[in-house]
């Protein structure tokens, strides 16, 4: 199992207080201790736009030899040229691609239609595999799109070919706005495991209407082993209008626990996240989790596998 922690991404993009760089490397070596092994910690964006990831390339800089120390993948954003020779720049060695599914969200998103979109973000690759560093296509609004509904799932698999065709070595399927359900996920994502068989995929999923637990289950069904989340809950996204935060790494952590999944990650020490967290965002996390010390012990794995006779594992 797979977790991408993007709080530092994800999770800090719409706070109005934006947290020092020496706080977002506290915060990244805490996500280490606690053993995960992806992190998303910025996004080689224009600072004007999303002045929260104006330190993304200091953060690969001096997070860096850590992370290589730790066998820690450290994750960027890319949506144009410029952000992928910034990356290359930086050390980056995994960054992800990001093209919006629908019209509608592409216009707020990027300020193009799908197509231009396609078009100005397919023009980093030649960078990126040049300067050594491999990318992940990830869609926006892959379910559904507050300006245009349901995602069709032809339309998804349209989108993602190109990027697919051009050597994206991973699928990610955002649900943006955290309106979809578990049957809607399952019939997406379904679709592209079906159109792209082999490429791993991953779930990136918000929880507006607590539907985000329930959609990793469906995940799980289909075998999906690869999800993103914040910890606390944190993040949201400023372009698409009623988009809560997404999964906590939190409860993501400790419903696999549950369900007798392993994860390599030690639920009280993620716990530990949360006070530099909460003090660099000056309020409270919203995750289930996020007011309990840690994750009973009796919920280890190995316990709900033995309670479970083996559980998902």
């Amino acid at each position: 199992m797979a977790i991408l922690d993007t709080t530092l991404r994800d999770g800090l993009q719409i706070e109005k207080e934006i947290p020092s760089t020496a706080a977002k490397v506290e915060i990244a070596s805490l996500l280490m201790d606690a053993g995960l092994k992806q992190l998303e910690i910025g996004a080689f964006v224009h600072p004007k736009k999303v002045p929260q990831m104006a330190d993304t390339d200091a953060l690969f800089d001096q997070l860096g030899p850590l992370a290589e120390a730790r066998g820690v993948d450290l994750y960027g954003l890319v949506f144009n040229r410029r952000g992928a020779e910034r990356a290359v720049a930086a050390g980056a060695r995994r960054v992800k691609l990001v093209v919006s599914v629908s019209e509608g969200h592409s216009q707020s998103n990027a300020d193009s239609t799908v197509a231009q979109a396609t078009e100005r973000i397919l023009d980093s690759v030649a960078v990126l595999t040049s300067g050594g560093v491999s990318f992940d296509i990830s869609t926006a609004v892959s379910f559904i799109c507050p300006f245009d509904g349901i995602t069709d799932a032809d339309r998804l698999v349209e989108v993602l070919r190109p990027f697919v065709d051009a050597g994206a070595e991973g699928i990610g399927l955002a649900d943006t706005i955290g309106n979809a359900n578990p049957s809607l996920v399952a019939r997406n994502t379904r679709a592209v495991q079906r159109s792209y068989p082999g490429h791993p995929i991953n779930l990136h999923l918000h929880d507006t209407f607590n539907f985000g637990m329930a959609n990793v289950l469906a995940a799980l069904d289909l075998g999906i082993d690869r999800f993103d989340a914040t910890v606390g809950g944190l993040g949201g996204c400023p372009f698409a209008p009623g988009a809560a935060g997404n999964i906590g790494t939190d409860d993501l952590v400790h419903l696999l626990h549950r369900e007798g999944v392993e994860t390599g990650v030690d639920g009280e020490l993620l716990s530990r996240v949360r006070e530099p967290l909460i003090a660099a965002v000056a309020h409270s996390l919203t995750s289930s989790l996020s007011e309990i010390p840690a994750p009973p012990a009796a919920f280890t794995p190995e316990a709900v596998a033995i309670a479970s006779q083996g559980g998902r594992a």
